[in-house]
Order: structure tokens, then sequence, then C-alpha cells
């Protein structure tokens, strides 16, 4: 099915073509090819509007996903009844923040970790990091498929 991304912020240069492929590379490692996704790449006062009114946090944040489906247990894929309901939901990056944060040398792997969290009740459920630690990387990018004028 369709995957929407969306790129909402002028914070940071986003390369939409090679972070459309990692995240179908994503898509078909997880076996969701035939659900939708939407991934909205978002500034931090955005991240920030949403994870208050979501989560009651002020502050900016990496990552935000929102399911379609609920009830469904870890680990498992939605078992959608109607074609309109195969939809995972939307994550919403915060490629601000997670470009300040990788500046630091930190690891992070939010487009994974999102997905993870639509199919997932927890993180712990699903070893995001075994995912893509291996020979195969494809999280290749400056920050989540993120281009920089500065090469980083």
């Amino acid at each position: 099915m369709s995957l929407v991304l969306r790129n909402l912020q002028r914070a940071v240069p986003i390369r939409r073509a090679p972070l459309r492929k990692k995240l179908e590379i994503v898509r078909s490692i997880l076996g969701v090819q035939k659900f939708d996704l939407a991934v909205i790449c978002v500034d931090n006062k955005s991240i920030q509007h949403i994870n208050k009114i979501y989560r009651e946090k002020n502050l900016p944040t990496d990552v935000l996903s929102f399911p379609f489906h609920e009830n469904v247990k870890a680990g498992e894929l939605p078992q959608p009844d109607f074609p309109d309901d195969y939809n995972l939901g939307d994550i919403f990056l915060g490629v601000e923040y997670i470009f300040q944060q990788c500046k630091r040398n930190e690891d992070y792997y939010d487009v994974l970790t999102g997905i993870l969290e639509l199919l997932c009740d927890s993180k712990q459920s699903f070893p995001a990091k075994a995912i893509v630690t291996g020979d195969c990387h494809p999280w290749a990018l400056s920050p989540a498929g993120l281009h920089t004028q500065h090469g980083g």
C-alpha cells in the first residue's frame, strides 16, 4: 500500500528520496508493505506542541507514533476487516531534535522505532537495535535520512 512522506519543517534539509527508499526497506523487513503508513517530518516547535497535547510533556522529542489500530498485541500485525483499514498509522519525526542528538554522537533509530511503536505495546517486545546493527545496515543515513549542508 502507500507510504506518505511529508516534510513540514525547514530547520534541517532532508533528502526525501533516500529516506523514502530506506522506509520501504524497513517496511519490507517488517513485512508491513500491505499497510499504509505516514511519516511526517517536523521541527522542534511542532513536535513539542504535539508532545504537549498527547503526552502532557512540554518538550521536543525524536519520534511520536499514533497507531491506526487499537488493542493489537505486541509483535502481531493488525488483522483488518476492510481494505480501508490496512493502515499502520502516523509517525511524526522531530528531525531537528534528531539532528541535534546525532551531532552529539548518540545512536538513533527513529524511523524503525516509530514503526515498531505502531506494531508493539512496548519497544522492548521487538529488538529494534538488533535489526539495524547487522551487516545490512539500512539506516546508513545522516540522521534518519537527513542531509545537511555540512555532510553530517
